[in-house]
């Protein structure tokens, strides 16, 4: 997904290959996935919450993290910088969080969140000693440049956290799942990239201290529709560049009744359902995971608006409120509701 900043670039269209799912012979790039069904969400005995999220959606889900630290335990983030790092100013956003002809004052981010803990306006700092972190970055993506992804994984290892970071791979900016639809190097609609690689297993496994394989063959869970008004902070997702609707995956064993782990996925600029449908719900490659790991997963959904042409996540202030980033957040806060109400 291009930057929030490049609007007006023309996007090549990815080609998209269909193929019968009913066959032994399935491509293993393309996944079984479930029709959505209308519902709500309810409650599960959930263990424990993590983040993850590419781009913006890793912008937002380092956001969730930091300010709720002791609620989500660890995160996965392709493609972004550290926490704060626009600092509430759509300059610092283009040219120290994307490009990096600006520094990303890292030293200045940790202060912040430190000052902030002692305020109790997020968590304390210590819940991230230890904590589960996989950072993501593509050889090819000059959209957030490595050095700002650097320090997003520096940020991390000076609060203590344990973190992995793949950097290994020639991928373009996007979320790398071996569904993905467009090649490796690109950076292109959906931004789903195929690098022959796994980094879900990766990172569910840096999560989670252990995964089971995958389930390739038909899903069997119930992919849930909700209303994400339900738990808007001002009752109306759309004022809020939300989408009227959010997904949630609920694997059979988590619906009835076993103990699971709560994910919160996040899909980057221009990959909402607004812009791609469910492409990135069905292609992430976390519902295979999550039926063979009790992982119930949890989609919200932004939408474009004229402050945010292309869908992004709010993490550099474009709703204009400066609080985004902390508990109270506009985003920050609608989610954790959807979270809290998933896990009791």
């Amino acid at each position: 997904m291009k930057t929030p900043w490049k609007a007006a670039t023309t996007l090549a269209a990815a080609l998209l290959l269909v193929l019968p799912a009913t066959t032994a012979a399935r491509a293993a790039s393309t996944p079984y996935t479930k029709t959505p069904v209308a519902g709500s969400l309810r409650s599960y005995p959930v263990s424990a919450v993590y983040a993850a999220g590419v781009s913006s959606g890793g912008y937002l889900a380092t956001q969730l993290q930091v300010a709720y630290s002791a609620r989500i335990r660890g995160a996965a983030i392709f493609a972004a910088g550290p926490y704060y790092c626009a600092q509430n100013n759509v300059a610092q956003a283009l040219y120290g969080c994307g490009d990096n002809s600006y520094p990303t004052y890292l030293s200045t981010l940790e202060s912040y969140t430190r000052t902030w803990a002692s305020y109790g306006w997020i968590d304390g700092t210590g819940n991230l000693a230890g904590q589960p972190v996989y950072v993501y970055h593509g050889g090819s993506d000059s959209t957030v440049k490595k050095s700002v992804t650097d320090d997003l994984a520096r940020y991390y290892q000076d609060f203590g956290a344990s973190v992995r970071y793949d950097a290994g791979s020639a991928a373009g900016h996007a979320w790398v799942t071996p569904y993905g639809t467009v090649g490796c190097t690109a950076t292109a609609s959906p931004y789903l990239n195929d690098c022959g690689t796994d980094p879900q297993g990766a990172f569910l496994g840096k999560l989670l201290g252990s995964v089971a394989a995958r389930n390739t063959g038909p899903l069997g869970g119930t992919l849930i529709r909700f209303s994400q008004d339900t738990f808007a902070v001002n009752g109306w997702a759309n004022g809020l560049s939300m989408d009227a609707n959010g997904f949630a995956y609920v694997p059979s064993t988590c619906a009835a009744g076993q103990t699971c782990r709560l994910l919160v996925a996040l899909h980057g600029c221009l990959q909402g359902h607004a812009k791609v449908g469910t492409a990135f719900v069905d292609r992430a490659n976390l519902n295979q995971y999550a039926d063979t790991n009790r992982l119930i997963v949890l989609y919200p959904q932004a939408i474009p608006s004229g402050a945010n042409p292309n869908g992004c996540w709010d993490w550099w202030g474009y709703l204009g409120g400066t609080n985004y980033p902390i508990k109270g957040g506009a985003q920050v806060e609608t989610i954790m509701n959807m979270v809290r109400r998933l896990d009791g």
